[in-house]
């Protein structure tokens, strides 16, 4: 993305330029992962019509007891798992709202990080701490909306709505933790588990724009390399297997 300085600014050259562009140009994962969720909930819909039961489910959702088994996929498989159309209606629209933008911000590689070390943190939360069955891609989404508003807080100075747009993020924050509380079906503690995922990811990880200037150009650059991304998702990694060996061998 380039374009010419505002004019209006007297302390930027007029002949300079700001240069900025995103490490990804479409959602191409976000569409990806809905399209894939979507395919996934049609296939439930349809085993529990034709086979009887829901076989995605059956195999994949968050089971203690199983996980403790050894079944350890079953804390990445639940975020590909539905209950109802509003569920993953729900959870499909605010995967395109925050995946949308993100993606672009974070690049695809960063993105699936993201999405996914928030979802697997979400179900291993739910995994201590919630005992009943749960399926869902809302532990991602919550890490999701984590990162949003670390984005916005961290790189608030090219942001002059900031405040609102963070008073924003945590009003859904907060109404969607009160609709939680108030409906016992739902894993409260899975949802928070993605949150926390989300924000230590996004606030070691994320995108941090910093300003180069030359003689003839503004650049905004992201200050986290490569490097720094995957040694902390290494980390994330690392703390996650040995929190599900402890809980496992408890």
């Amino acid at each position: 993305m380039n374009q010419e300085a505002p004019k209006s600014n007297p302390t930027t050259p007029m002949n300079v330029a700001v240069r900025y562009e995103n490490p990804a140009k479409r959602p191409t994962f976000t569409y990806i992962i809905l399209v894939f969720t979507c395919l996934t909930y049609i296939g439930q819909l349809l085993s529990t019509r034709f086979v009887g039961f829901d076989v995605p489910a059956t195999f994949g959702a968050k089971v203690n007891e199983l996980i403790t088994q050894g079944q350890i996929w079953r804390l990445v498989t639940p975020m590909f798992l539905h209950a109802s159309l509003l569920h993953i209606g729900f959870n499909m629209y605010a995967l395109i709202i925050f995946g949308h933008r993100l993606e672009r911000i974070y690049g695809h590689s960063r993105f699936l990080l993201l999405y996914f070390l928030a979802g697997i943190t979400g179900n291993l939360f739910s995994f201590y701490l919630t005992p009943g069955i749960s399926i869902g891609a809302s532990t991602a989404v919550f890490g999701l909306l984590a990162a949003e508003g670390i984005f916005i807080y961290t790189n608030r100075r090219f942001f002059p709505n900031a405040t609102y747009a963070l008073r924003e993020i945590i009003m859904i924050l907060v109404f969607n933790i009160f609709i939680g509380f108030s409906m016992p079906q739902i894993d409260n503690w899975g949802h928070m588990g993605g949150l926390i995922g989300g924000l230590a990811f996004a606030w070691f990880a994320g995108p941090l724009i910093q300003i180069k200037k030359d003689i003839t150009e503004i650049r905004l650059y992201d200050l986290h390399r490569d490097s720094r991304i995957i040694w902390i998702s290494g980390v994330h990694l690392f703390i996650i297997a040995l929190l599900v060996v402890i809980r496992i061998m408890s």
